[in-house]
């Protein structure tokens, strides 16, 4: 009886202990904030990065709330670093000016990034503006039909493997990309869909097409070349997954198609 009672106080306290992430040594620290802060990249407008303060609301973002996780956990200073739009934002990661940020692990970034364990996951789907008679994804497949994709993104390649006939437009930013759709330059916008979820609360009316063209595996990447930190941004990642410190993030942010990844439990 006491055994199964001490057993019983036991197990959690070592499945907690084995999630916490390790101190970082002087290595690991070096690697990842080698100016002795983490500098974290984000760009606007997608709450799964940055989203701007507003009216009676403070900035928020999983890359964002995440980054100042870790910074907080290596025990560097946090520096949010903004960009207007994530092209801008892997310019600057490719230049050496930011340190982390969280994005979809795509084979083509694993070129130039090394990613943690992935931490969130998101349908892909497209949004219609209002009035619309677009109903379901069928019916973008038609030479006369224009999608809106980010610049920078790897969407249009993506979808190219599925849609043969319509054209794709990149957008310079998601506002731009909100624009295009309002006005009509565009007829539906591709995106994962917390993006598109955000981007139609602008847009009085917009609807997210039902289903799903894809999906997103996002993680912390930091750039080649620093394997040092590896171990630790794995271990990190891996415990704020665990710990709730990602769903804290996703929920303040108010992020909508989320889905487990069964694989990755």
């Amino acid at each position: 009886m006491l055994r199964d009672v001490a057993i019983a106080f036991l197990v959690p306290m070592l499945l907690a202990a084995c999630a916490t992430t390790p101190a970082a040594d002087g290595a690991a620290r070096a690697a990842l904030a080698p100016t002795g802060k983490l500098r974290v990249g984000v760009y606007l407008g997608s709450p799964t990065s940055y989203v701007a303060a507003g009216a009676g609301t403070e900035a928020r973002g999983v890359g964002y709330d995440v980054g100042r996780a870790m910074a907080e956990r290596l025990g560097v200073p946090f520096e949010p670093v903004i960009f207007p739009s994530n092209a801008q934002l892997y310019e600057a990661f490719r230049a050496g000016s930011i340190d982390v940020l969280l994005t979809n692990a795509t084979e083509d970034r694993k070129r130039f990034i090394d990613f943690s364990a992935p931490v969130l996951f998101i349908e892909k789907s497209y949004l219609v503006s209002a009035g619309s008679a677009i109903a379901d994804a069928a019916a973008l497949d038609r030479k006369e039909v224009r999608i809106g994709v980010s610049q920078g993104s790897t969407t249009s390649t993506e979808l190219g493997r599925i849609l043969k006939n319509p054209a794709f437009v990149p957008a310079p930013s998601l506002a731009e990309g909100g624009r295009m759709l309002a006005d009509g330059r565009i007829d539906a916008y591709a995106s994962n869909n917390a993006i598109l979820y955000e981007m139609g609360d602008r847009l009085p009316g917009s609807r997210v097409l039902p289903g799903r063209w894809g999906t997103e595996s996002f993680a912390l990447g930091i750039p080649k070349g620093r394997g040092a930190g590896q171990a630790w941004l794995d271990a990190f990642a891996r415990q704020a997954r665990a710990d709730g410190t990602v769903s804290r993030a996703a929920a303040r942010a108010g992020v909508r198609g989320t889905f487990e990844d069964i694989e990755t439990k």
